[in-house]
């Protein structure tokens, strides 16, 4: 597995070997061993799996502490267009994000630390399977707004189909102003 650093400390992209012939192909998406020889977390307690329609945008989602959760994710069939966005105070990318296109037949994954806001736009009905390092506590999830002026993130689409409780979410300077307890994160 190669493992590609980004411009942001603790995220990663990570190439699979895969092995293909004539029957079609194989590759090892997760191997504790290998995870922990790479220096990357290797403790995840849930896996999760959702399907969505192109054009449908999940996020931007994070749990705070003491549910933080690093994330393993993945499209098994489809594309689409991954982003993490570094709430990490104490950090030099801070309020940065990273864009990825994850794509079954590329079957590349991003390792997402605890700390990041994450969120997908489906490019093609898609999908999304993600593992995690701290189970779901629905009384500690939280998220930004997808279409953030502060977070700038171009996702390409104007009129994506989100839910109406993304739709809801708080933006980034109301999360990170004074009142808001930053050591959750």
């Amino acid at each position: 597995m190669e493992v590609i650093n980004t411009s942001i400390s603790g995220l990663y992209e990570l190439i699979p070997s895969i092995y293909e012939d004539n029957r079609g192909f194989f590759f090892e998406s997760f191997n504790i061993d290998k995870f922990k020889s790479l220096g990357l977390p290797s403790n995840f307690v849930q896996d999760n799996q959702s399907f969505s329609h192109k054009g449908v945008l999940r996020g931007l989602h994070f749990q705070l502490n003491p549910s933080s959760q690093g994330k393993l994710v993945r499209v098994i069939t489809g594309k689409v267009l991954d982003i993490a966005v570094d709430l990490r105070i104490e950090s030099a990318t801070f309020g940065k994000h990273e864009k990825f296109i994850l794509d079954s037949s590329q079957n590349n994954l991003v390792y997402i630390p605890e700390g990041f806001a994450h969120g997908f736009l489906a490019l093609e009905d898609s999908i999304f399977s993600y593992k995690c390092t701290q189970y779901y506590d629905k009384t500690l999830e939280s998220g930004i707004i997808w279409n953030d002026p502060d977070l700038n993130i171009d996702w390409g689409i104007r009129n994506p189909i989100v839910s109406f409780k993304d739709q809801q979410l708080d933006s980034f300077s109301k999360l990170f102003s004074h009142n808001f307890k930053t050591e959750n994160i």
